[in-house]
């Protein structure tokens, strides 16, 4: 089979790069990277035929008897690793995960989304997402990885003598020469605490990017003796990591959410869209926040959504919508304010992007803006609003998913039943633990 022009594109960029190594990667159904090495002289050979592995050690992807599978390289995934050493040039290109039949595999998390895009596509829209990654840098102590971060600087706090400014910067020409655009970085709210947010881009392509960026933000954080963490809420008592997702919907080349004459100059396809998103968000945040520690940022009093609700000024709000700016139509969006880093970008955006649709399909109609601060409402208040809250645990975020056919159809029978497993199995494995906090409340007391 002869190669396309994007594959004969690589093979000359490899070249043209001096690359001597190869990583193909792809994600587990938790978002983890997985990578098989080739030798660039077995590049032509994997574009043409791909790369068979197997596939029954991968979480969620395949039984023993089943585990033949083949990566399925794709070329505009093509970037040189900026981190790698200068001796051993190394590229990397995402792959699609087949079946030997031939067959996407239905538990790859892209696929999953691409299937997801293209039911966007049946109905005329390209779906675009901006996730905002936050992130700690920590120390290492000792043998033991223990929070501990390394500055004292807060949100948004000039610090050029702070170490972090210069592995933020770093970070920045790392994600540049990888072909992510940057459009800002900074610290944030709690110590150690930062976020580089990158330009919005078709949903395959920023799930590409945020799977990239932690990738990078891990590697350039090792290279002075860091460690980046994604864990939505590693310290107590300090604000917790977010990805807030800013999405929008575009058809014949404009953008579908935007109405100059809507107050908050929203469309009814965005109206719809933000329903659907607002009915299912139970259920969503089973795959946007899928930790046992998701739910422990997920508390009043640190910027971080309980309330389903949606608002323009409202930061407590699970959705926000952006203030409108005049030359601005097409930045109008939805926010997504629960989605945190831990969670696989390819699942979570599918599941969010068949919620906003099922919202559309049904003609969904979402309940009036709430622009007071929600976490000073009582009970009443909240039960006269009718407004419900997220979650509390992911035993009850994994029942909700399970329950919730629209979601679970976005997943797959394959990926559905994996994940929900799981879930299972983390939240049994969390609840039978004996923490220091119950030690230290009961071992002397009792």
């Amino acid at each position: 089979m002869a190669l396309t022009p994007e594959q004969k594109d690589v093979l000359a960029k490899a070249k043209s790069d001096g690359i001597k190594f190869i990583n193909l990667q792809f994600t587990d159904i938790h978002g983890m990277i997985k990578s098989v090495g080739i030798p660039v002289h077995r590049l032509e050979e994997a574009l043409e035929k791909g790369v068979w592995f197997d596939g029954s050690s991968i979480q969620g992807f395949a039984r023993i008897h089943e585990s033949d599978m083949v990566l399925h390289l794709d070329p505009v995934t093509y970037r040189v690793l900026p981190w790698k050493s200068p001796e051993r040039p190394t590229a990397r290109i995402i792959c699609d995960i087949y079946r030997p039949d031939g067959q996407p595999f239905p538990g790859d998390p892209r696929y999953i989304l691409r299937r997801a895009i293209a039911k966007a596509d049946e109905m005329g829209f390209t779906y675009n997402c901006g996730p905002e990654l936050e992130f700690f840098l920590l120390r290492k102590n000792g043998e033991r990885l223990r929070p501990a971060p390394h500055d004292v600087a807060g949100y948004f706090d000039f610090s050029p003598r702070d170490l972090a400014a210069a592995v933020r910067s770093d970070i920045v020409d790392a994600l540049h020469a990888m072909k992510i655009e940057v459009e800002m970085e900074h610290h944030e709210v709690a110590t150690g605490q930062h976020e580089i947010d990158f330009r919005y881009a078709e949903a395959l392509h920023a799930a590409d990017n945020a799977i990239t960026f932690k990738n990078a933000v891990k590697a350039i954080a090792a290279g002075y003796d860091l460690y980046a963490s994604f864990m939505p809420k590693p310290f107590f008592g300090r604000n917790g990591s977010g990805m807030h997702t800013h999405q929008s919907l575009f058809k014949d080349g404009n953008n579908a959410f935007y109405d100059p004459d809507d107050e908050y100059k929203l469309s009814k396809i965005a109206y719809n869209f933000i329903a659907g998103q607002l009915t299912h968000a139970r259920a969503l945040s089973a795959v946007v926040a899928p930790t046992v520690n998701s739910y422990k940022r997920l508390v009043p009093g640190y910027e971080a959504p309980v309330y389903i609700c949606w608002a323009r000024i409202n930061r407590a709000s699970l959705i926000r919508i952006p203030q409108y700016s005049p030359g601005r139509e097409q930045s109008t969006r939805a926010e997504l304010r629960f989605p945190d880093p831990s969670c696989n970008p390819y699942l979570a955006f599918a599941v969010m992007l068949m919620a906003g649709l099922d919202g559309i399909s049904k003609g969904m109609t979402p309940p009036d803006p709430v622009e007071e601060d929600v976490y000073h409402f009582d009970d009443a208040r909240l039960a006269e609003l009718s407004i419900d809250q997220l979650p509390g645990s992911l035993k009850e975020a994994i029942d909700e998913l399970e329950a919730d056919e629209v979601l679970m159809d976005a997943l797959g029978e394959h990926t559905g039943s994996s994940f929900v497993e799981a879930k299972r199995a983390e939240w049994d494995e969390y609840r039978i633990q004996v923490t220091e906090w119950e030690l230290e409340r009961y071992l002397e007391t009792l």
